[in-house]
């Protein structure tokens, strides 16, 4: 007999998985404190950091503060998580470029937004599914996250810049500022 599987959620926070209401949006990002989240993989602090600047170039955003998970397969740390929101006005998380570090990603902006943090994560378009899948546990489907182009560990400041000049648009769309 074939049927649907049901998906098991590897994090161990299935039993929070039932709020699926975004943060509040900012009206603008002038003077807004950026986290960006690192999940240690090549090229992921390079990225968050290119998309740091430009926000702060384009769109007058404050500081950005640099936080680094201690492994990239699973969510951040709960009091990780708890100190960027409370030193954070608003997040960007990645790279997810590989199955369990997509879903951990997208877990961690699920997680954000629950503690009211906009935030956007950012997997690689070669494991989107792994990264709707964690969306689906978390209780939360709906949860919109930002494709790059696969791959990004082994690009060049130039190429890398070139990927952030291509997900900007979704990065504005998500946090709810125009572009």
């Amino acid at each position: 007999m074939t049927g649907r599987e049901r998906l098991l959620d590897p994090t161990g926070f299935d039993e929070k998985a039932a709020d699926d209401t975004l943060a509040p949006r900012p009206a603008g990002l002038r003077g807004l404190t950026i986290g960006l989240l690192d999940n240690t993989k090549p090229n992921a602090e390079v990225l968050l950091t290119e998309i740091a600047g430009e926000l702060q170039r384009r769109y007058g955003a404050g500081k950005s503060l640099m936080y680094t998970k201690g492994y990239f397969g699973t969510p951040a740390e709960e009091d990780m998580l708890k100190r960027i929101a409370k030193e954070c006005d608003l997040v960007v998380t990645a790279v997810g470029d590989c199955g369990s570090c997509s879903a951990a990603t997208v877990a961690d902006g699920i997680l954000l937004e629950r503690a009211g943090i906009p935030t956007v994560s950012i997997v690689s378009d070669s494991f989107l599914v792994s990264g709707r899948a964690m969306a689906e546990v978390q209780g939360f489907p709906g949860f919109e996250f930002v494709a790059v182009r696969h791959p990004v560990a082994s690009l060049d400041a130039e190429q890398l810049r070139e990927r952030v000049r291509d997900v900007l648009p979704d990065v504005l769309r998500i946090l709810g500022v125009e572009s």
